[in-house]
This record gives C-alpha cells, structure tokens and sequence, in this order.
C-alpha cells in the first residue's frame, strides 16, 4: 500500500496560475493538497480553494510557507512534497520523485532541473550557474552530490522532523539539502522536466532586485549551514 502524500505549495500573488497547478494534481495519488498563501494581494487563495486545495495562510518568506505547510499537512501522511505554484514543475514527474521512498531506498528525493528537460526560457543562465556552483561546493564539502536546488522534492516526515528546519527565506532548500547529507539520510536526485511559469512575475528571478535578495539570503545559508559542523 503506498504511504499517504502530502502536497504543500508556497503560494504568493500566483492568480494566474494555481487554478492549473491544482488541476493537474494526481488526485488518486496523494491524499491532500495544501497551498499556503503567504500575504497575496490578489486572489490566490480563494482561486485554489475552489479549484480543491485546502488553503492556508503563513508569515512571508517561502520557508515560512513551507514550514507552515508541513507543520498543517495530515497526521496520516507520511511523505510531504514541495512544489512552486507557478506552473513550471511538472507534476507528472511526481510517481518518479515518490517511488525511492515508497519503495524504502530513500528518505529525500530532489528533482533536478538541469539534469531534465527545460522549456525555452524557464531559468535564467544565472539559476544555471548557481546551482552548478553549489553543488560544486557542497560536494567539496562532503554535504551531498546535488546538480540544482530545484523546489519539486518529496521527503519522509520523520526525515523532515529530524532536519529541524529554521530557514525562512528561499534559503529553506538548500538548507533542507544540507541538513539532510549531514543527518545522513538516504538522498536520490532524479532529472525532472521544467516549464516556463504560466503566468505573473517569479519571486527570485523576476527582477534584478529580487534576485539579488534571493542570492544573498541563499549564500548566507551556504556559509551558515555547509561550513558548520553541526
């Protein structure tokens, strides 16, 4: 019998989309589909109740979305995944991303973007880069072999509870990362396809601005995180 799944997206100002993503959502495979609304102005919430979500609502910061979403997610489920509310994660990707766990070979699975198939367009050379950057650095470090720090992942719970997540900025996945080579859970990645977002501005990479903000908030974790010992 597979294990009970979670889905949590982080949701903020993503009208335009989330009605689509909630679509496309495997019912028969997950048990629930949690989108957390981080502060929209715009109709986010209520479009992805109606579409057959249960919304809630956290703090700003994407890592505060996704700790408030796993913190409300069902007693029941036993596997909690994360993806983006804008429509480039793929969700048909997601029996590949659950079946390591399912099948007891591992407690983290990451999807990696740059080792599936991108749309035209839908990362910048500068995402490209960092996460081939850090995955050069972690592996130096010897805190795991990853190629992205894409946001489409799945974890066990108890793997997650063990983490003690504390990141709530978009440092939240590579602080996940980290943690998890640290703790030594079993760590899959897997190529996952990417789309182009459907629609409205990304939050990391929409301006120059923003993407600076990302940048420093997600160095600040790699030096915080991946030089401690602890």
């Amino acid at each position: 019998m597979s294990s009970p799944v979670s889905i949590i997206i982080p949701a903020l100002n993503e009208a335009e989309s989330i009605g689509q993503v909630i679509a496309e959502m495997p019912w028969p495979l997950i048990a629930e589909c949690i989108v957390v609304d981080n502060g929209s102005t715009d109709k986010t919430g209520r479009i992805a109740k109606v579409a057959g979500a249960r919304v809630i609502e956290s703090q700003r910061g994407y890592g505060a979305a996704c700790l408030a979403g796993s913190n409300a997610a069902l007693p029941s489920s036993s596997i909690l995944v994360y993806m983006d509310g804008d429509g480039s994660d793929v969700v048909d990707d997601l029996p590949r991303l659950l079946a390591p766990i399912q099948d007891d070979d591992a407690d983290f699975v990451i999807g990696s973007r740059l080792r599936g198939r991108r749309e035209t367009g839908s990362m910048l050379g500068s995402q490209v880069f960092a996460g081939w950057f850090v995955g050069i650095l972690l592996r130096a470090l010897g805190k795991g072999n990853y190629t992205d720090m894409g946001p489409f992942r799945a974890i066990r719970r108890t793997s997650l509870e063990q983490l003690q997540m504390s990141e709530l900025t978009y440092g939240w996945n590579l602080e996940m990362q980290i943690k998890a080579a640290k703790h030594g859970l079993r760590i899959v990645e897997i190529p996952v396809d990417y789309r182009r977002r459907i629609g409205g501005v990304s939050k990391v990479s929409g301006n120059l601005r923003a993407s600076a903000q990302a940048g420093v908030r997600i160095l600040g974790v790699l030096f915080r995180t991946g030089f401690s010992r602890r």
